[in-house]
């Protein structure tokens, strides 16, 4: 088994070097089964068991990850450390408690899928957009189902809009179209990401890239164009020609964890006029001299684009709020228990 074809490095290789102790093997986790991960080393495939989360102790392994594991029988082995990151797609994990939830470790393209019918929508795609600016991959926009557009040529020009300077392609299943120009950015060594909504096509797209029908797929259902979660957890697989595709399951909603440089990348003109008003906390409302309403009344600045930037402004303020609440949390804690160690050595 050789780990290069898995994505190993120089820049993986310059971490190991700091850290690995003799009887440790460099690992890539390929799947996560939730308490047991799957792994890859230069002996071979094995599951491992997922490392026991301590209190406060950040242990967020992701499908993507390098791993130093014991190098041992199959059944024995163990993860010891993680290799620091390249890259990393993540989002704010559902649900009330404040958590990041890594998506895709250690990619090097992103692919953001949208098909061409119902699910086409370009705040969405902004989202993925964000996320993928501030993951440190490069993102490439996918139309999928071209065969089943009538207006592509209307619908790229929006895609170029929301996305300039981003790679679009529109390819089909069905027919083959821009499959090839998909295929040249998965080279030996490098990982791609498939990243979407239920029902857009990932898991046919990976089947065909793999020649194989490695992931099960389900028909999007004809009324309303909305699919399943076909696949239900994250897995890379190593295509014939060489590279790794990584299938995820489709996300119903993106709320960022991170944005800052995403927002700058996607909304730098915005930010701009905000920093233009004649006062530094304008509320762009009704104060005098405010640059963004200016521009507002006289079209440089588009309605859906303004309400776009203050609504993710509003989610990020929420999210950051909640974060320094759960700090505070764990400093209580924390102190909690220094207090009681202090007591107790008396």
């Amino acid at each position: 088994m050789n780990i290069e074809d898995y994505g190993w490095d120089g820049y993986f290789e310059k971490e190991w070097k700091k850290k690995h102790k003799e009887g440790m093997l460099p690992a890539r986790i390929i799947s996560d089964y939730g308490q047991f991960l799957r792994v890859v080393c230069e002996k071979g495939e094995g599951l491992v068991k997922r490392p026991v989360q301590k209190a406060y102790d950040e242990i967020n392994l992701a499908v993507g990850d390098w791993v130093a594991v014991d190098d041992l029988s199959e059944d024995q082995r163990s993860i010891c450390f993680v290799l620091p990151r390249k890259t990393k797609f993540s989002r704010a994990a559902a649900g009330y408690e404040v958590k990041e939830q890594i998506v895709a470790a250690n990619v090097d393209v992103v692919f953001l899928i949208q098909s061409l019918n119902r699910d086409f929508n370009m705040r969405r795609l902004e989202r993925y957009l964000i996320a993928a600016w501030e993951s440190g991959a490069m993102p490439v926009v996918v139309l999928s189902k071209a065969d089943c557009c009538d207006d592509l040529p209307q619908k790229l020009a929006e895609v170029y809009e929301t996305a300039p300077g981003v790679d679009v392609h529109a390819i089909s299943c069905v027919t083959g179209e821009g499959i090839d120009d998909i295929k040249k950015y998965i080279s030996k060594g490098k990982t791609a990401a498939l990243l979407g909504s239920s029902g857009v096509g990932k898991s046919t797209l990976t089947n065909l890239l793999a020649g194989a029908e490695l992931l099960k797929t389900s028909e999007v259902r004809e009324k309303d164009s909305r699919g399943r979660h076909t696949t239900t957890h994250r897995e890379l697989i190593l295509l014939p020609q060489g590279g790794l595709i990584m299938d995820t399951p489709g996300m119903r909603t993106l709320l960022l964890w991170e944005a800052d440089t995403g927002m700058e990348m996607m909304f730098g003109d915005v930010e701009e006029l905000t920093k233009k008003c004649r006062f530094y906390d304008c509320r762009h409302e009704n104060e005098p001299g405010c640059a963004v309403k200016e521009a507002l009344e006289s079209g440089s600045l588009e309605n859906t684009k303004w309400e776009a930037w203050v609504k993710l402004q509003k989610e990020q303020e929420y999210l950051e709020a909640k974060k320094q609440g759960k700090l505070r949390q764990r400093e209580k804690k924390w102190a909690k228990q220094i207090a009681s160690i202090k007591t107790d050595s008396y």
